[in-house]
């Protein structure tokens, strides 16, 4: 997905002319050009739906503006969000009370959208005879105290191969960091350390791939795109598939969203763009791997747009096990919740 060399080109080329057509407002575009920029940047999960959201409306829409697609990872967007130079940020998590407030200093508001399901891929390589791991046997494999010392598979679970383990997964600026840590360790900044990390989820698949021995995890499109090289194991029972993610029986199933500047919503074209990939993510999700959401989250996270209802549901935390139907129920605030 990441290698869609097209896409690319289109990134590099604009790169430049976007970052000085954003600023907060950003409503001006660039002299030289023939149409407006729109800038999104954040998680390497959200990317493959942004993208193909992006160059739907680029192609289908007559006079569409520019849209340029980054993947910094969730807290590298909010950190280029924050600073007004994008429009639009993608976050496998919700904002952090730390980036409220950076967003906040800045003058910043936004709007929140929960745009799909994901349900984070935990994977081995196909010679691994292993299934089903548990959160327990996870916690086991990637809480901090197994930092050094758990570094065989027969210490994760006795039914698992006599092998080495080689453990991949995100960097710590990853969305997905945050929400596996929270789910499995309680805590989305608790992992061990030893391990190899990457913003670039193919650079995890890549390692997984490449030794018996490894397990990782990402997002279920990856997997989707993936599963001739790498083995996805069911936890707690439950295999990850749109079904599952979409009941939320599988444990690690998880709301992606964008969040989009309240002040650049007042420029049509960053609208437009706004209310086409809300109207489009049923349809665009499953073509990347993700589940789509109810129709009537669309339509009332389409209304929230149309008022530009700022705030966020999740007052600065994540959270694990949210339903939809609980998410839609949530009044917006601007204000971090205290505790966790």
């Amino acid at each position: 997905m990441k290698g869609q060399t097209g896409m690319r080109n289109v990134i590099a080329a604009a790169a430049v002319f976007a970052l000085a057509a954003c600023g907060q407002g950003g409503s001006q575009a660039p002299a030289g050009t023939t149409s407006e920029q729109i800038a999104i940047d954040g998680s390497s999960t959200v990317y493959p739906l942004a993208e193909a959201a992006a160059e739907a409306f680029t192609n289908t829409q007559t006079g569409a503006a520019r849209v340029t697609v980054g993947e910094s990872g969730t807290g590298g967007g909010f950190g280029k969000f924050c600073r007004g130079e994008t429009q639009l940020s993608n976050a496998s998590r919700p904002i952090s009370a730390e980036e409220m407030a950076s967003c906040a200093a800045a003058g910043i508001e936004y709007v929140e959208i929960p745009i799909a399901f994901d349900g984070i891929s935990v994977v081995v390589h196909p010679s691994n005879p292993l299934s089903n791991i548990t959160m327990a046997e996870l916690r086991r494999a990637w809480e901090p105290a197994a930092t050094r010392t758990v570094t065989q598979w027969r210490q994760v679970t006795p039914r698992a191969p006599d092998m080495a383990l080689q453990l991949f997964g995100p960097g710590t600026a990853s969305g997905t960091f945050d929400y596996f840590n929270e789910a499995v360790n309680g805590d989305g900044d608790a992992s061990r350390t030893d391990y190899t990390p990457s913003e670039d989820d193919n650079v995890v698949v890549q390692g997984v791939a490449g030794n018996p021995g490894a397990m990782g995890y990402f997002g279920y499109a990856y997997y989707e795109q993936n599963r001739e090289r790498v083995k996805a194991l069911s936890v707690d029972g439950v295999a990850p598939s749109p079904e599952t993610i979409a009941s939320g029986q599988y444990p690690l199933s998880r709301p992606m969203f964008v969040y989009v500047n309240a002040e650049a919503l007042r420029r049509p074209q960053v609208r437009r763009f706004v209310t086409y990939f809300i109207q489009n993510a049923a349809t665009l999700a499953p073509q990347v791997g993700y589940v789509p959401l109810p129709a009537e989250a669309y339509a009332a996270y389409a209304q929230r747009v149309a008022d530009n209802h700022t705030g966020t549901a999740f007052g600065g935390h994540n959270e694990v096990g949210l339903s939809i139907a609980e998410l839609l129920a949530r009044p917006l605030s601007d204000e971090a919740a205290a505790g966790n």
